[in-house]
């Protein structure tokens, strides 16, 4: 199993995720155009014929902005939490759309792929990790307002976890936002601040962990510097384990990693 970050950031998220079946992937979440889709695959060598199925998280626009013309153009089945279909415009074929529940395993390309509930401001929220035949783990968890079972179950058994590092807490708090978003944004139905995030992989990482990738950074409220910063204080704590960290961009994809 190989994956990249094609974008996660506020603005846009998107993750490319391969497995060792004739070189077929799916993505998770789509919320940059079908343009940038093809371009951000293009400069990893890859090529959107190959992408089997959308997997969604939840019904914010940075996690679906692009499915509607992408799952169009290259006929594209999308599987997403049952409770968004139908409050939230998804694809304008709706052949493609196909309803899955909390808790549930989709057996594709062959992977298993399993949908696991989080609290998040969203009507029917979900992450996913995703298991190949060597029992390597990939966990994809975003916009999460905390970190509940079901996060640091998954973080617990990960050999590669990509996770929000949304914002400093300190730069949210002097920022410009205005006091009821920023209220939200620390909530239990916000994000994972950088020191939250660290928190839980330092708490909850399991000696499979090889490789961290921040993802879903704040434009306004984070940088690239401070999140890494913090989980490099954090994790000079555990002595057992030596991550990999790297981090996740709005620009460009990132390289091809193996799992």
């Amino acid at each position: 199993m190989k994956i990249s970050a094609l974008a996660s950031a506020s603005s846009g998220n998107c993750f490319y995720v391969e497995s060792e079946k004739k070189g077929e992937a799916i993505l998770i979440d789509c919320g940059i155009s079908c343009k940038q889709v093809e371009e951000r695959l293009a400069s990893i060598k890859k090529s959107p014929k190959k992408i089997k199925a959308i997997f969604v998280t939840h019904e914010h626009s940075d996690h679906i902005r692009g499915i509607d013309v992408f799952a169009r153009k290259f006929n594209v089945p999308i599987f997403i939490p049952k409770n968004i279909v139908g409050n939230k415009f998804i694809c304008s074929n709706e052949e493609l759309i196909n309803e899955i529940k909390n808790d549930e395993m989709n057996r594709i390309i062959g992977l298993d792929v399993s949908a696991f509930p989080k609290s998040h401001k969203s009507f029917d929220p979900v992450s996913y990790s995703l298991l190949d035949k060597n029992h390597r783990k990939l966990s994809i968890i975003t916009d999460a307002g905390y970190a509940c079972k079901n996060v640091t179950e998954n973080v617990a058994d990960s050999s590669f976890l990509c996770i929000e590092s949304n914002y400093d807490d300190k730069m949210l708090e002097e920022g410009r936002y205005p006091w009821p978003v920023k209220q939200w944004i620390k909530s239990d139905i916000g994000h994972l601040s950088n020191t939250q995030s660290a928190s839980c992989v330092l708490e909850h990482g399991g000696k499979k962990l090889k490789t961290i990738m921040l993802c879903h950074l704040s434009q306004n409220n984070n940088t690239p510097e401070k999140a890494l910063g913090t989980y490099s204080y954090f994790m000079k704590q555990r002595l057992d384990i030596k991550p990999k960290i790297n981090i996740s961009t709005r620009h460009f994809a990132t390289p091809l990693s193996k799992v």
